[in-house]
């Protein structure tokens, strides 16, 4: 803010009659910028809390110390679903781990929507495993266990919606797993039969 001085100057007297001249100076008031510095401080302060990253949970299956590593890596093929992500936001699954290449498991293909997707699949392999529980085939520690394992083509979107589908449908055991070659094989022979046939139903807009 600017202020002008009219403070007299403290000149030589001059004689009657003649009026005394007045020395105007400018000075320049600095307290509202420090106003203005406190505010862009404090916004500033509260824009930086404001843009935080944030993360998401991820509940991996329970390692239980007491167990041996051999047994703690045992999966039941009847609770497992192997779900694989690849190219076009396709979604290849298949019960079971898939861990012998003589018998391959029975690959299916879907996608993110809201009839017939992954979604569905996963609701029906609960409600199989709830079944086998009462026919005692299952105790009921045995638990859904979903395998996702995302190839090179996948996108980041599809893992986030794999992992939305898990908090959704309150899967409590799953875990992210690098691909194997054997499930890149499953996914190569599944392609090639569709080629053959009819060619996977591409996804609802």
């Amino acid at each position: 803010m600017a202020e002008m001085d009219t403070s007299s100057s403290g000149g030589h007297k001059k004689g009657p009659g003649v009026k005394k001249g007045k020395k105007l100076s400018t000075r320049v008031d600095l307290t509202p910028m420090v106003d203005l510095g406190f505010l862009l401080i404090t916004f500033f302060m509260y824009t930086t809390t404001m843009s935080k990253p944030k993360t998401m949970q991820i509940n991996m299956p329970f390692k239980d110390e007491n167990i041996e590593e051999k047994d703690q890596t045992k999966i039941k093929n009847s609770v497992a679903l192997t779900v694989l992500l690849s190219k076009e936001h396709r979604v290849y699954y298949y019960e079971g781990i898939g861990d012998n290449p003589e018998t391959p498991p029975d690959v299916q293909v879907t996608y993110f929507r809201g009839k017939g997707g992954i979604r569905d699949v996963i609701i029906d392999k609960k409600k199989t495993i709830e079944d086998l529980k009462r026919s005692g085939q299952l105790t009921a520690k045995d638990q859904l266990t979903v395998l996702i394992k995302p190839d090179e083509t996948s996108t980041y979107e599809d893992m986030v919606n794999m992992l939305d589908e898990m908090n959704i449908n309150d899967v409590r055991i799953y875990a992210l797993l690098d691909i194997s070659p054997v499930d890149k094989e499953f996914i190569a022979a599944t392609e090639q039969a569709n080629e053959g046939g009819a060619a996977p139903a591409t996804p609802a807009p």
